[in-house]
């Protein structure tokens, strides 16, 4: 195997080996993924200013994100069908954040159930929601991550309807999938992945078979998941939920300040400066172009982290510089997981943690805490 240095080495693999609409899943936007390149590419404009014969010793990226300790500004991100790129995914995912030292989140869509993961984890975890029209099951859904022991609810409010996607329609996106001739063909070139998938029996969405009314199995799954989400979702919705779950809190896909204003108003612990990865309103603003204005407008009233085209440490040290105080990170660690498993979690977070770490060094600090803007090269990046 050649020598994994970065998240692209990681990509690469993943590719490789896992089949590839799940592949696809993971590495696509909607339409024509303008604002999915854009998460990315504009972390790049963005230039760090070098500083030499600074005291490089004794270097901390030591914070907490909703009072948790993490051993770096990062958390795994909720991502759906995880447990498709590699068979238990989310359960292994769960193990490489809680060893590492960074919080994991586990989505609503996960292939591993709540109870899954928590069977077989020792910390507690996050759990993301996504609210359905049937409110019967939401609450069901609070109490069993309240009874998992999570610590903290991630409420996704920007995709009460879905963007569309065009690989995944192409790709005929199933869990488990389709048994057409085309992916019959893809999957034999995947024998790692196959192997998995036999020797587990989590290969559909965990948290909502058996568990909604009226979905029994695979052929019910997708047009209750059409019907079920809720465009009608409001304010009034994030406060109930806050009342019935009675935690910490955090509010994801907040793109414009004013809504962030309305998401420090909430009550909320923190919110994420998120579209989505890109896989929602094509035409949006990346999220590092969104995150200082969010940052100036609402930084002292509540948590301000974000996600979206985070590749490297570099791309951390330089949202926290911009008033990021965490976080997310869902591409990068899927790109581990589907080429190595846990391990490739683990590789993937120690190399945004070696980034992160040599990167602040050359720019003159020792303790993430002290890193602001001076840390980057004026004009180079998005103003409040």
């Amino acid at each position: 195997m050649a020598v994994i240095t970065c998240i692209e080495d990681l990509r690469r693999l993943h590719e490789v080996r896992t089949p590839r609409m799940f592949y696809d899943y993971c590495d696509s936007g909607a339409w024509t993924e303008s604002t999915y390149r854009a998460n990315a590419e504009d972390f790049q404009a963005i230039k760090l200013r070098q500083r030499i014969a600074v005291n490089m010793e004794n270097r901390s990226l030591q914070t907490t994100m909703v009072g948790q300790e993490a051993k770096m500004p990062v958390a795994l991100a909720p991502t759906g069908l995880t447990g498709m790129q590699h068979a238990d995914g989310e359960i292994l995912a769960a193990r490489a954040a809680e060893k590492f030292g960074v919080p994991f989140c586990l989505s609503t869509m996960s292939i591993c159930s709540i109870e899954d993961v928590a069977a077989r984890t020792t910390q507690p975890f996050w759990f993301q929601l996504y609210v359905m029209k049937d409110r019967d099951f939401i609450e069901r859904l609070i109490d069993r991550a309240k009874a998992a022991r999570c610590s903290a609810l991630v409420l996704t409010l920007d995709l009460q309807i879905l963007g569309q996607r065009h690989k995944d329609l192409r790709n005929g996106l199933s869990a488990p999938p389709k048994l057409t001739i085309k992916n019959i063909l893809n999957m034999m070139t995947k024998p790692r992945w196959c192997l998995g998938m036999l020797g587990t029996p989590r290969r559909s969405f965990g948290n909502i078979v058996g568990h909604a009314k009226g979905v029994g199995d695979m052929s019910s799954l997708s047009s209750w998941t059409a019907e079920q989400f809720d465009p009608a979702l409001n304010w009034n919705d994030v406060e109930w939920i806050k009342k019935r779950w009675g935690g910490r809190l955090i509010l994801k896909g907040i793109l414009d300040a004013e809504d962030a204003r309305l998401a420090a108003n909430s009550g909320a612990d923190a919110l994420i400066v998120s579209n989505h990865g890109g896989r929602q309103l094509d035409g949006a603003v990346s999220s590092i172009q969104a995150l200082p204005g969010i940052a100036a407008a609402v930084g002292k009233e509540i948590e301000v982290w974000m996600d979206g085209g985070i590749r490297s440490g570099q791309d951390v040290l330089k949202a926290w510089a911009l008033g990021a105080r965490g976080t997310m990170i869902g591409r990068a660690f899927l790109h581990g997981l589907g080429a190595m498993g846990e391990a490739g979690v683990t590789k993937c977070l120690e190399i945004i943690h070696k980034e992160l770490d040599i990167t602040m060094a050359f720019t003159g600090h020792r303790d993430i805490q002290n890193v602001g803007r001076e840390i980057l090269v004026p004009g180079t990046f998005p103003s409040s």
